[in-house]
């Protein structure tokens, strides 16, 4: 009977110190970025060619901060130094009431201007068209126009997932995911989705940031409104991430206590 209830106790200890050890590990090179990379000895170096094009189209609904600029007046031309940023940075709320919303035909109105159609041009060309306009009616006068609504939602798999407005002309997948403040341990980081907005409707790309050809990828720069969604591993499908290790040491110490008992009565026998 005792050597029995030994090998049943030996077997339960050892069957939670397994599940608990496959619970707890993650194979890292399922964790890891870019691991072709990192296979390369010192004295090696690949590069990855990538164009960084600024190609995004203003559609309806997009948002243009726009700043007219007097350079006669000393004022105003000082706006252009890095006073201007210091000065005009505000709430998004602010932003969004002082910008200019493409409507439903891709037209924005500016005083003086009028009506103007910038629908599929990149911030660049809406630039110089609203600049030529312009300077049919004002002297001596610069225009600053930027894109106020590049948002980025960020889902799944990461430490801080949400939707995180960027002020800057483009932004890069390992960045985004930084922003997110990285990805969980339980991340599938060779099945990334990426659910971009065409004309023809949404677009959904499934990309491998563990492989460094990501570098020379079409999506490896983002565009405003995507959404990127990081998968999780099937180890967390099989709750392994939620595994209850205080539920376990308590099954552990209840074998231990009943098998202390029956050794005891044995002996006692």
């Amino acid at each position: 009977m005792m050597k029995t209830m030994n090998k049943i106790t030996k077997l339960g200890l050892a069957a939670v110190l397994l599940a608990v050890l496959f619970a707890s590990c993650v194979p890292q090179k399922k964790m890891l970025y870019l691991k072709e990379a990192q296979m390369l000895s010192e004295t090696q170096s690949v590069n990855y060619v990538n164009e960084r094009s600024i190609d995004y189209k203003l559609q309806p609904g997009d948002n243009l901060y726009i700043r007219f600029v007097n350079i006669v007046d000393e004022r105003s031309a000082a706006s252009l130094t890095g006073d201007y940023a210091s000065r005009t940075a505000s709430s998004d709320a602010s932003i969004y009431l002082q910008s200019y919303t493409l409507d439903e035909e891709g037209f924005i109105e500016l005083p003086l201007v009028g009506k103007i159609e910038l629908k599929n041009m990149t911030v660049d060309e809406a630039k110089a068209i609203l600049q030529t306009e312009l300077d049919k009616y004002v002297n001596q006068t610069t225009i600053i126009v930027k894109l106020s609504n590049f948002n980025l939602t960020i889902l799944g798999e990461v430490n801080k997932p949400g939707m995180f407005k960027v002020y800057q002309s483009q932004i890069n997948l390992f960045e985004a995911v930084a922003l997110a403040g990285n990805m969980t341990n339980f991340a599938k980081n060779s099945a990334v989705k990426i659910i971009r907005q065409t004309d023809n409707g949404s677009e959904i790309v499934t990309v491998d940031m563990g492989s460094a050809d990501i570098l020379s990828s079409p999506y490896y720069y983002l565009k405003p409104n995507d959404i990127v969604y990081v998968e999780p591993m099937k180890i967390k499908q099989w709750g392994f991430t939620a595994f209850p290790y205080a539920t376990v040491f308590s099954i552990i110490s209840l074998v231990v206590t009943v098998y202390a008992l029956f050794r005891k009565n044995g002996s006692s026998n």
